[in-house]
């Protein structure tokens, strides 16, 4: 029988994290949640009941456990660096929640805590590892669409209806930024590990409907060396949307549906196509096999069996820190276009500052 590694969550803040502890209750996973740490503890008590972990009010009790030998950070943004420093020097593999951190010096924080240990460690990107968007960039990786011209991910939530939602840590500047810097860095991250890393940006953010949940919507242009153009457009105030994905190649296009809250969560035509394919030789539009989900939460658990491969050793990291490091920097970067009004180089001095 192989060994279970145990698992430790530091911080319960950011709701995918149940779904992790929920698929790590299955034992072919090989996986256990064993204890967690959290500086609320209202919700160290909850989640201690839901998952019969042992609960600690000292994170650095927990990590001191030779039992657990991997923590999953899911504590709010502003206490992602010092998190990760402490785990790291406990010599824990770590899987970080998204966003990484709140500026450019903590990211390099995490990234020299990282490299200093030599820990393994992760983001928990749920778009790098949905079986739709893994065929998507297969079949862009084939060349059969020839150039790339145009690439546009639109991606959404409808929190920012939600007047209760100004109430959380995601609205909240000390903790988390606003909702753009929270939720727009997966698909700004989607199109990093998709097409690499672009020169520029050029964007638009802005607060629309509820002064309390600021920049809740925004476009972000990317330029890459020699194209595509790509778009990022984001609503956190969106209720109901069906496309999430367009590319437009030399020899034809990739479209796909229902690959975020707004379009998978509401109701769709029965056995309508999530991804499809026209390649201009061949005219005809080709459907991909890989269903989408019932709803988005769906996607949220099927991270959690990658993630349980990355802890047990059987696969590497989804994104490194140096990668999630440029993701976070492309994020950011947008803030310094929208609030200068100019195009913003990747290298631009002025991300350091947001």
């Amino acid at each position: 029988m192989k060994e279970t590694v145990g698992i430790g969550i530091l911080g319960f803040a950011h709701g995918h994290v149940h779904a992790y502890c929920q698929e790590w209750g299955h034992a072919e996973l090989e996986v256990q949640v064993l204890a967690g740490w959290d500086h609320d503890l209202g919700r160290l008590e909850s989640a201690g009941t839901q998952y019969g972990l042992t609960a600690y009010s000292d994170a650095a009790e927990l990590l001191a456990r030779t039992d657990i030998r991997a923590v999953v950070i899911a504590a709010e943004t502003s206490m992602h660096a010092e998190l990760v420093e402490l785990a790291a020097a406990y010599g824990k593999a770590i899987i970080l929640q998204k966003p990484m951190a709140l500026t450019m010096s903590e990211a390099d924080r995490i990234v020299e805590a990282v490299q200093k240990h030599e820990v393994p460690f992760t983001l928990a990107w749920q778009m790098r590892v949905d079986p739709q968007n893994i065929q998507l960039k297969q079949w862009i990786a084939s060349g059969e669409l020839g150039q790339l011209f145009m690439v546009r991910r639109r991606h959404g939530l409808p929190v920012g209806l939600q007047a209760d939602f100004a109430d959380s840590w995601h609205a909240d500047p000390a903790y988390n930024r606003d909702i753009w810097a929270d939720d727009s860095s997966h698909p700004i991250d989607f199109i990093h590990w998709l097409l690499g890393v672009p020169e520029s940006v050029t964007a638009e953010i802005e607060s629309l409907y509820n002064p309390r949940i600021p920049m809740d919507n925004g476009i972000a242009i990317y330029r890459f060396a020699n194209g595509p153009i790509v778009e990022v457009s984001c609503s956190f105030t969106c209720t109901a949307a069906e496309n999430t994905t367009e590319i437009i190649g030399e020899k034809g296009s990739i479209i796909q549906n229902y690959g975020d809250v707004p379009s998978c969560n509401v109701p769709r035509p029965e056995g309508a196509a999530g991804l499809k394919k026209y390649i201009a030789a061949a005219g005809v539009w080709e459907e991909s096999d890989i269903l989408s989900p019932p709803n988005h939460f769906h996607r949220i658990r099927g991270l959690a069996k990658p993630l349980a491969e990355f802890i047990r050793g059987t696969r590497g990291p989804l994104a490194t820190a140096e990668e999630g490091r440029t993701s976070l920097r492309m994020v950011l970067a947008a803030y310094v276009s929208a609030r200068e009004g100019r195009r913003v180089p990747l290298n631009d001095p002025g991300i350091a500052e947001v």
